[in-house]
């Protein structure tokens, strides 16, 4: 009854299909009638040969054996086809169904989900849930079938020894039972283990220059043995009780065809059936034996799919946090930003304390502080990557929960301190942001990013492979590239959270000459460790441990002497001493 449950969303999919389903039924049906007349008409052969052998009567059972036998593989081929391409056709909508709900979740929930699982998820769960709705179907209708039809005909030649022949079903209900519950747990942990494999996996091809850089390559190969080692031991327990299931199977059909074969000799001895009843019953017979042997490999098909599908309604089950805004249509934003008495936390103590702040559009706001005094966690809000508490944080007069997502986002041109490239040409990592751009604006971006000089030494320009992550750039360069991408945006708000972090003074002050002739009109939020970076702006606000502690422009907070002051001095003094060094 629990795996049922775990089942409670493919009814859906599969009425998507039903008219595919119900075909193959019918061609199931089909393949089985034609399948069970060959044993059937082997028993008029053998009756029939035993009072005359002539060439027209070998003809004629050969032919009705022969054409029975292809008119049921066509039928089984269409069969197949059917049921197979309509599991497919479930995948590829569960697959789109999974990725537009992990599209729709937020920051939140992949702070706490690891990629590998996630990928194991969309894949080998995936795959197995296919198992279940393609094969797992097609077999159990077959099995259906075949057992209906067989002890039909069984019944018809020997009521008895039918009886006897179904005598071992009991031990099988009870093996059915007993070594269910054992497969699906272990299948359980084995899709838990694959889970972690393929974490470890992808967390150490991603970084894999941090391990050569440590020289950790033989503790790593150390811990994915142990992971796969594990992995290994899973699946070899899980193979056992399968094979135990199977071997179960094998000798209560063996079983079975002893009874029959002892019983049915003497009652051809006796004349109470003929040679070719029983030559026909044993050919049922063996006809059961696939449909014993497979119910087994159904049953665990079956329990590895409801552990999988558990797996993935985790994901299904888990609602997306942040609710799009509903009581606010769409419309033109012009960068006014109001924090009101804004406190958040991730959950512990809190990232941000009372913020009151107001960004007039068209000015420019620098966020600085030391790490961890909450400087991304601020403009992170703004873009609602995390929801602020309701009543705390408003766009043009407009709390940012009403105002909905789509219409919000596209109006803000975001780079984050984690600067990301698409595995694709550097023209589409800065068109993503729009992507029918014109060749004119995307140059025009990556000329007011600075990055024309770069583009003229890359082996294709624009339209050289970045690799992935943008792993053939420098760290200015993508940073740069990030920049690019935003500003083709043209937004009515740009934030830059340390993007000018890995540039050179000499080109972060010629990005920012670019900068403020591109801002102008439009709300831009800087964030940086380098004063230099934010001293021309409009207002400057110093965080410290979540709290707004100084504001003003960069005269006004030299003039006070706090922490601002602090920082610029120190700043100072490492670029002398640099100076003296070179």
């Amino acid at each position: 009854m629990h795996s049922i449950k775990r089942f409670r969303r493919l009814p859906g999919y599969v009425r998507r299909y039903q008219r595919r389903y119900a075909w193959g039924v019918v061609l199931v049906i089909l393949t089985t009638g034609f399948s069970v007349l060959v044993p059937w008409f082997l028993r008029d052969a053998v009756d029939g040969l035993r009072q005359e052998v002539t060439r027209a009567s070998l003809l004629r059972y050969a032919g009705l054996i022969l054409g029975s036998t292809a008119i049921a593989g066509a039928f089984s081929y269409l069969q197949r086809t059917t049921l197979i391409g309509a599991s497919r056709l479930i995948e590829y909508d569960l697959r789109n169904d999974l990725f537009r709900h992990l599209q729709s979740l937020p920051a939140s929930f992949y702070d706490r989900m690891r990629t590998g699982d996630l990928m194991a998820r969309a894949t080998n769960d995936l795959g197995s849930v296919r198992n279940v709705v393609g094969p797992g179907i097609m077999y159990f209708l077959s099995t259906a079938a075949t057992l209906a039809a067989t002890l039909a005909f069984m019944t018809r030649i020997s009521p008895r020894l039918t009886v006897l022949a179904l005598l071992p079903l009991p031990l099988l209900t009870l093996a059915v039972n007993r070594l269910g519950r054992i497969m699906r747990s272990r299948s359980e942990r084995v899709q838990a283990q694959f889970a972690a494999l393929s974490t470890r996996t992808q967390e150490d091809i991603a970084g894999i220059r941090v391990v050569k850089a440590y020289v950790h390559e033989e503790k790593e190969i150390a811990k994915f043995g142990a992971l796969n080692e594990e992995y290994l031991s899973l699946n070899v327990s899980l193979a056992r009780v399968r094979g135990l299931f199977y071997a179960a199977m094998s000798l209560l059909a063996g079983i079975a065809a002893a009874i029959v074969l002892y019983v049915g000799g003497r009652d051809v001895i006796a004349g109470r059936i003929t040679l070719g009843g029983f030559v026909a019953f044993n050919g049922y017979l063996a006809m059961l034996t696939w449909p014993v042997i497979a119910l087994g490999w159904i049953i665990g098909m079956i329990e590895q799919g409801s552990a999988s599908m558990d797996r993935l309604n985790v994901l299904f089950d888990t609602a997306p946090e942040m609710r799009d805004g509903g009581r606010e249509t769409a419309r033109p934003i012009d960068g006014a930003i109001e924090f009101r008495g804004l406190t958040f936390s991730y959950g512990g103590r809190p990232a941000l304390r009372d913020i009151s702040l107001t960004v007039l559009p068209g000015t420019t706001l620098a966020v600085v502080g030391r790490t961890g005094s909450g400087k991304t966690t601020l403009v992170n809000l703004i873009a609602r990557v995390y929801d602020p508490p309701p009543g705390t944080l408003f766009v043009d007069g407009v709390d940012v929960r009403s105002l909905p997502l789509a219409s919000l986002r596209a109006r803000i041109g975001f780079v984050p301190q984690d600067t990301f490239l698409f595995s694709d040409t550097l023209r589409e990592n800065i068109a993503f942001a729009e992507p029918d751009a014109p060749e004119a604006e995307v140059m025009e971006a990556a000329r007011q990013a600075h990055l024309l000089p770069d583009i003229e030494d890359l082996p294709r320009g624009i339209d050289t492979l970045v690799g992935e992550r943008g792993i053939t750039l420098s760290g200015g360069q993508k940073q740069r590239a990030a920049i690019a991408r935003a500003l083709l945006r043209n937004p009515a708000i740009l934030i830059l959270d340390d993007a000018l972090s890995n540039v050179d003074t000499y080109t972060e002050a010629v990005i920012l000459g670019h900068l403020r002739q591109a801002c102008r009109g439009r709300t831009a939020i800087f964030i940086s460790h380098r004063l230099s970076a934010v001293q021309h702006a409009d207002q400057i606000v110093v965080l410290d441990d979540g709290l707004v502690v100084e504001r003003g422009t960069h005269a006004e907070l030299l003039e006070l002497g706090g922490l601002y002051a602090q920082i610029h001095l120190r700043q100072q003094l490492a670029e002398e001493l640099e100076s003296v060094d070179g």
